[in-house]
């Protein structure tokens, strides 16, 4: 009987021996007293985890957390310093661009190397070849050296290969970012196809859109450690936000007064109401927004109507002087999804201060998304110096209910169609 998880890693570590010169790496090797001279880097410490069958896992991390280490051993390309590991299922991977392609050969021949690594006969791949070839759509250049290719036409090549394997696990990490919008779009469709047959997948990206929108599962990375897995996707996304952008602030480098100084001027709790996620240095505040519309007597700030001008009142009470600060917002989705977004740098010329106390701030924008209902985020950060500070990211802060004459209008955008050239008198409606 399978398992109901196709991959279990129990306290998985990779270390890594790292020299400061290609020298200590010789000196080391040679000298009478074992005398060393470098220094361990744990790539991995400690990951255990379990990802149940036919799930499309997001994996989410900085730039060195170990998401691309834990790839290249689920794949058998790295072997772990310690830990336990099973695969229950058949791998292909897309690590490094071009990774398993012999340069010297052709895409075809390339195409058939990959079969033959992934126990494929000749024949076997005589019938897989013709939709790889397809898929990939590189013309030509299918032919030739694939030392000629382009990065996107390796991406092309490589994904194709993967896809048409019949995996039982599929491994992309970041390889989906060079290939070009349509292709893109062509591949999130067929990873889309792929779960539907219950083949496993694992994306990394560090797009989180990416992520919410066709991932089931996610996995957070820090400095090699497993900080958060689960299937409320939205809230591994917001671990991995909070972890991002309160590291811009190293505790050391703030002043000793100002450590001595930090103290909320105001409310700073969470509203369980709409699940928010709360976060920031709480050295100025978002106390309170409003959104209103004319249409309503600027009073109703739960009921907008679509395609209306509306005017956001921002209240941000503040502890301190800022010489600059911006303020961004969005409106998204239940799926976390955004419809909107913008910030005071897209729309300011100048630096936007804040003083001490109450500060309030009007914006108006055209509400163009279709009804529906909504949830607003905002943030507010210092960016007065080369490192950003995060000061109140309210996530969401409140939900919106929004409503048109046109119900049945799809996607996100709000902009009726108007017939202005028909028979009779049908030239001004709307269809």
């Amino acid at each position: 009987m399978l398992s109901s998880n196709i991959i279990e890693v129990k306290d998985l570590t990779k270390k890594y021996r790292l020299y400061d010169s290609p020298i200590d790496r010789l000196k080391e090797a040679f000298h009478p007293f074992r005398k060393r001279y470098h220094r361990d880097f744990l790539a991995l410490n400690g990951v255990s985890l379990q990802i149940p069958r036919g799930e499309i896992v997001g994996i989410v991390g900085k730039n060195g957390s170990g998401k691309s280490t834990l790839l290249k051993i689920l794949a058998g390309v790295l072997s772990p310093s310690s830990g336990n590991i099973k695969v229950n299922g058949k791998v292909a991977a897309l690590l490094e661009l071009g990774a398993g392609f012999n340069p010297e050969l052709t895409g075809i021949e390339n195409v058939y190397l990959n079969g033959a690594i992934m126990g494929y006969s000749r024949e076997e791949m005589d019938v897989r070849a013709k939709p790889i070839i397809e898929f990939a759509d590189i013309g030509e250049f299918i032919d030739q050296p694939v030392r000629l290719y382009s990065s996107g036409m390796f991406a092309r090549l490589a994904f194709s290969v993967a896809i048409n394997v019949e995996p039982d696990i599929l491994i992309i990490d970041e390889a989906l970012s060079v290939g070009d919008f349509i292709f893109q779009f062509k591949c999130m469709r067929k990873i889309a196809d792929l779960r539907s047959q219950g083949i496993t997948i694992l994306l990394v990206s560090h797009s989180t859109q990416q992520i919410l929108q066709n991932c089931s599962y996610a996995l957070f990375l820090d400095s090699g450690r497993l900080e958060a897995q689960s299937r409320d996707v939205e809230e591994v996304i917001n671990c991995y936000e909070r972890s991002a952008r309160l590291a811009s602030r190293p505790v050391d480098n703030i002043p000793a007064k100002e450590i001595l100084d930090i103290g909320p001027p105001a409310r700073v709790e969470a509203d369980a109401a709409v699940n928010e996620c709360r976060m920031g240095t709480f050295d100025a505040v978002i106390s309170s927004i409003r959104l209103t519309q004319a249409n309503d007597g600027m009073t109703d700030d739960e009921v907008l109507t679509a395609g209306l001008e509306t005017q956001l009142e921002v209240q941000i009470d503040s502890k301190h002087c800022f010489e600059s600060i911006v303020i961004g917002m969005s409106i998204r989705n239940v799926n976390s999804i955004s419809a909107w977004g913008d910030n005071t740098l897209n729309c300011v010329p100048q630096n936007i201060p804040l003083h001490v106390g109450v500060n309030r701030f009007v914006f108006r924008f055209l509400l163009n998304i279709v009804a529906g209902e909504y949830l607003f985020f905002i943030g507010l950060a210092d960016i007065s110096t080369a490192n950003r500070v995060e000061l109140d990211q309210r996530w969401p802060i409140k939900k919106l209910t929004i409503v048109s004459r046109r119900p049945l209008t799809e996607g996100f955008v709000y902009s009726p169609l108007k017939l202005v050239n028909g028979p009779n008198d049908l030239t001004s409606c709307y269809l």
